[in-house]
């Protein structure tokens, strides 16, 4: 993403693995209320890390993968949005994004990121415990019911968007309504519009392609930072490396974040069915210097 002209106050935090920023435009707030109204987003972000992480022992994410097959446990509600959303979009990509893949990423990449073969009885093992079939939602107690054991719970796909989606709510309870959230420049979602303008424009690929983003969210998925990191939950397998870069465009951050992976599974002909069912969704596809 571009850097903010003067007339922006932007600000800095790391969470989450990543580096947020936000941005507000300079007729909403001076420089002392936008870093008030900014601190604000940085807690929330905490807090949301808090709750779900799976690498964090007091997160409803990590207490789900702790429970055996048959055990429920009731969680809070950002665990209860994204689970949600997790379980709706596995349903509407045929299974193309799954939260509950960790495992392969512990097969087939090593800890140093590299990639290694994995034997045809231990991928089966890890099969038996894959699937977000295998977890249900009761909306009425808020608790989930897993129907494995030992399962592994990941919003790495879909949680830095949810938190750009609360931080939002955040600085419009401040009475702000034009600014930029970005995370790692992975996922971006743009309020309102600068002074003057009638979109936010924003960079994608390096600078290879801009768009404008007016209360729209935008994220990208590939591989130029992490390499294979990215599996397919249909194959059981990673995701061949390629020299593209997804993008998805969406109403809300968590569910941009969560398309843009999804892409990187599905077929051209099932993304433009996906999209023609969803306003204010689309895909771009940028092919990588």
């Amino acid at each position: 993403m571009s850097s903010p002209a003067p007339q922006h106050h932007r600000f800095t935090c790391n969470a989450m693995a990543t580096t947020f920023d936000v941005i507000i435009n300079h007729e909403d707030a001076d420089e002392t209320y936008a870093a008030q109204a900014s601190q604000a987003v940085f807690q929330e972000i905490a807090r949301l890390e808090d709750e779900l992480s799976r690498f964090r022992a007091t997160s409803d994410i990590y207490r789900l993968g702790q429970l055996k097959a048959g055990e429920s446990i009731r969680v809070g509600m950002a665990a209860w949005d994204c689970l949600s959303l997790a379980k709706a979009m596995h349903q509407e990509t045929a299974g193309a994004f799954d939260i509950t893949i960790g495992p392969l990423m512990n097969l087939f990449i090593t800890s140093e990121g590299e990639p290694r073969q994995v034997s045809k009885d231990v991928l089966e093992q890890a099969r038996q415990i894959i699937g977000s079939h295998r977890f249900d939602l009761d909306e009425e107690t808020m608790s989930v019911t897993v129907h494995a054991t030992g399962m592994i719970f990941d919003l790495g796909a879909m949680g830095k968007g949810y938190a750009l989606d609360q931080a939002a709510d955040v600085l419009q309870d401040w009475k702000i309504s034009n600014f930029v959230l970005n995370a790692g420049d992975s996922t971006i979602l743009a309020i309102g519009a600068p002074s003057g303008k009638e979109a936010w424009s924003i960079t994608l690929g390096g600078g290879e392609k801009r768009t404008a983003l007016l209360n729209r969210a935008v994220s990208g998925s590939g591989f130029a930072v992490k390499g294979a990191h990215i599996m397919n939950p249909r194959q059981f397998a990673p995701v061949p490396l390629k020299n593209r870069r997804t993008y998805a465009l969406a109403p809300t951050a968590a569910l941009s974040d969560a398309l843009s992976t999804a892409f990187m599974v599905m077929e051209q002909e099932e993304i433009h069915a996906l999209c023609a069912r969803y306003e204010g969704v689309e895909a771009l596809e940028l092919e990588m210097s």
